[in-house]
């Protein structure tokens, strides 16, 4: 049953994203529709589990470059930029608040990047705060403990982001409200602005393994905006 709603709200932040999508808008337009006839709604590649290696291997095929975004003139004003996975689609995102539900841990949620157009089902999302020089691995510590609640196989490395140094980390989020544990990823890194943290989640496992390539892609060109 719960399946079935998160499909018909998209992959959306689980579990606050369903009264996000009531209470402010953030992403209904986009959440409600299913991927486009004839796109496959699953990707094919396939990745390593959470906390295993760097995400890299068969799930980081390269991914088709559709445009940028972050830089002047770009849907999402963000501190960094960064290149899109072709049919992607970037949306900026209005800061819920009254109820917060658009804020995790120091960041707030500022841009969605949409991957139903290229016929996966779930976001890329792009979260913004804190300070010059906060550390980016207790921002994503406390970033991941907001975003999911219940975790396992959390993992944690240093690696480098474009011209960033930053800091990754794979898990499984294990929120009461999913059908099974469910994998997830995301990095954080300074700039002279504060935190940027770029999230990856997805419907279930399939879906975020076949959007795996788009993170990739945005993750290897990150640079200044």
């Amino acid at each position: 049953m719960v399946r079935g709603l998160l499909r018909g709200v998209g992959a959306g932040l689980v579990p606050a994203a369903l009264v996000t999508v009531v209470l402010t808008g953030c992403s209904a337009e986009g959440e409600s529709d299913r991927p486009q006839p004839g796109a496959s709604a699953k990707g094919a590649a396939k990745g390593e589990a959470p906390g295993k290696g760097d995400g890299k291997g068969d799930a980081a095929k390269a991914a088709a470059k559709g445009g940028t975004v972050g830089g002047a003139g770009s849907p999402c004003a963000l501190p960094v930029s960064f290149d899109l996975a072709a049919d992607w689609k970037p949306k900026a995102v209005k800061e819920d608040k009254q109820f917060g539900l658009t804020k995790q841990g120091p960041v707030t949620l500022v841009c969605e990047i949409d991957a139903k157009p290229a016929g996966n089902v779930g976001f890329l999302r792009v979260w913004t705060g804190g300070r010059a020089g906060d550390d980016s691995r207790k921002a994503l510590e406390a970033f991941v403990a907001e975003e999911a609640k219940s975790r396992d196989k959390v993992a944690y490395a240093q690696i480098k982001a474009g011209e960033y140094a930053a800091t990754e980390v794979t898990y499984l989020n294990t929120n009461e409200f999913l059908d099974a544990p469910k994998k997830e990823r995301a990095l954080a890194l300074t700039t002279p602005e504060g935190v940027v943290v770029v999230h990856l989640g997805g419907l279930d496992n399939e879906e975020h393994e076949g959007m795996l390539p788009a993170y990739e892609l945005a993750k290897k060109s990150l640079h200044r905006a």
